[in-house]
């Protein structure tokens, strides 16, 4: 039998965990909604708090007094490694599974809210604000997280057939927890691109940005 491809490997696992991709997927997108309703929801002076907040910051950056990239890098990636880590770690713990649902759901809210928020005080601006500041590490942290939930749900819930049905795998368990740990490595590797984009692309698109934005806000 010939080795099967990385292509063919990959079409595979979507095949078999279509479903759980789905429902990681759905999840996100209602955490992504509830996020955005939260900013409805909040009090006119809870908001001009906040973008007082936000303004300082784009002040700052528009000054060039904002934390260095490379101070940025380290605090996106050392986030991202906790968080992603997290989740994998409660795949194998098994009572984590609806901890994992809960912090795809937390990942959702967090995304949300902050293009609810620009939007919702800049209008058009804070649409490209959060086109700028948001989608340049998004695009390949929400798959990483996706990814991440999914592979965790999956290794949990066959844990769980293993322990409590208790019938023959026609696998070692080392060869599966194998294949998980890689997963890992993978994830972390794309958040450690994400990570870049967020300290080095996005802080000089937002620059830019800003230049046209923050004198339409006085």
């Amino acid at each position: 039998m010939r080795k099967p491809t990385i292509k063919e490997l990959i079409f595979q696992h979507m095949k078999d965990h279509l479903s759980i991709y789905l429902f990681v997927s759905v999840l996100f997108l209602m955490g992504v909604i509830f996020g955005a309703v939260i900013v409805n929801s909040m009090t006119i002076g809870q908001k001009e708090d906040l973008f007082y907040y936000l303004n300082q910051f784009f002040g700052q950056l528009s000054e060039g007094k904002a934390a260095s990239s490379k101070e940025m890098f380290l605090q996106s990636f050392l986030h991202n490694m906790k968080y992603l880590g997290l989740m994998w770690i409660l795949g194998i713990s098994i009572i984590g599974l609806p901890v994992i649902f809960i912090m795809v759901f937390l990942k959702g809210i967090v995304v949300g809210f902050t293009v609810g928020f620009l939007v919702n005080q800049m209008g058009i601006n804070g649409f490209f604000l959060s086109f700028v500041s948001v989608l340049p590490q998004n695009i390949l942290l929400i798959p990483a997280y996706l990814i991440m939930g999914t592979c965790a749900i999956a290794f949990s819930m066959r844990l769980i057939r293993q322990l409590f049905v208790k019938r023959s795998l026609a696998e070692a368990p080392v060869h599966w927890f194998g294949r998980y740990a890689f997963v890992l490595v993978l994830i972390l590797a794309m958040s450690l691109i994400s990570s870049f984009f967020e300290a080095y692309l996005s802080p000089v698109l937002m620059e830019k940005l800003t230049e046209y934005v923050l004198p339409k806000q006085h």
